[in-house]
């Protein structure tokens, strides 16, 4: 019987600079990966942090980090070619199944556009999978924007909003929080449309709160608990909401349940 707290090693294939804190380590891995769940990333000695996927290929399994602790901090002295210790996937991630043939609307803020690059990807390389996808995606201001490249690339095949909460006097693109292009939104069936919604938890809030005032049901709205990330297993309890574990029973939910999760 497998121990599943035992990680593998995984070499670093590719390490890519988003802003100075955040980066995407490229790392080796076969197996079966939806937008959405998480890993987790340990060295000895140091210990392990949750990381959700932000990016899946043929190979390989894309983590982007925020240089924030002591875990972290190690992570980020390793280079190409230099190993670290994964073991994963955990959670159910995000179905691309749930949007197909939908009004997709993402909404994701700051790092929390790591989770649903994935989904973003998907949709913009099908876009005969939806009736159309729009992403609202905001950022604290220029220097920490996130997939710069994704960006660009995006901007030809899908519906992109990309708005700054600071913004220098010259800059002409959206300026604001994610909240302030909600009620802009048009749908030609709102009974199609769906929504995913990842970030801090009080921009969630906020989030969900104008998606409601669209006349948006409860199961039209998924979003993911994934700072709640612990051991990945259901054994140390830190991830409890209720009578749920969120590393098993999400981190993604559909708004049905995820609005009884009282944390």
């Amino acid at each position: 019987m497998s121990n599943l707290y035992i990680p593998q090693l995984s070499t670093i294939k590719e390490v890519i600079k988003h802003t100075d804190l955040e980066y995407t380590f490229r790392m080796e891995f076969e197996g079966d990966v939806k937008p959405g769940q998480f890993f987790e990333i340990s060295i000895p000695k140091f210990g392990e942090a949750p990381i959700s996927v932000s990016g899946i290929g043929e190979g390989t399994v894309d983590f982007t980090i925020r240089r924030v602790g002591k875990v972290t901090n190690e992570v980020f002295e390793n280079y190409v070619g230099d190993k670290l210790f994964i073991r994963g996937p955990y959670g159910n991630g995000f179905d691309v199944n749930n949007y197909k043939g939908k009004e997709i609307v993402i909404i994701a803020g700051g790092t929390g556009v790591s989770p649903v690059r994935g989904v973003v990807q998907h949709f913009a390389a099908n876009p005969q999978d939806s009736v159309s996808t729009t992403l609202i995606a905001g950022f604290k201001s220029l220097d920490d924007v996130l997939f710069k490249a994704d960006f660009e690339d995006w901007k030809d095949k899908i519906n992109v909003i990309k708005t700054l909460d600071r913004a220098p006097e010259d800059y002409e693109g959206p300026v604001g929080m994610v909240t302030k292009y909600i009620p802009d939104l048009k749908f030609e069936n709102p009974e199609n449309a769906v929504f995913i919604c990842v970030g801090p938890p009080i921009m969630i809030k906020f989030t969900i709160m104008e998606i409601k005032k669209l006349g948006m049901k409860d199961e039209q709205i998924w979003t993911s608990y994934e700072r709640k990330m612990c051991c990945g297993l259901g054994k140390c309890g830190h991830c409890k909401v209720n009578e749920k574990y969120v590393c098993l029973d999400g981190p993604v939910f559909n708004y049905t349940e995820a609005k009884e999760l009282m944390d």
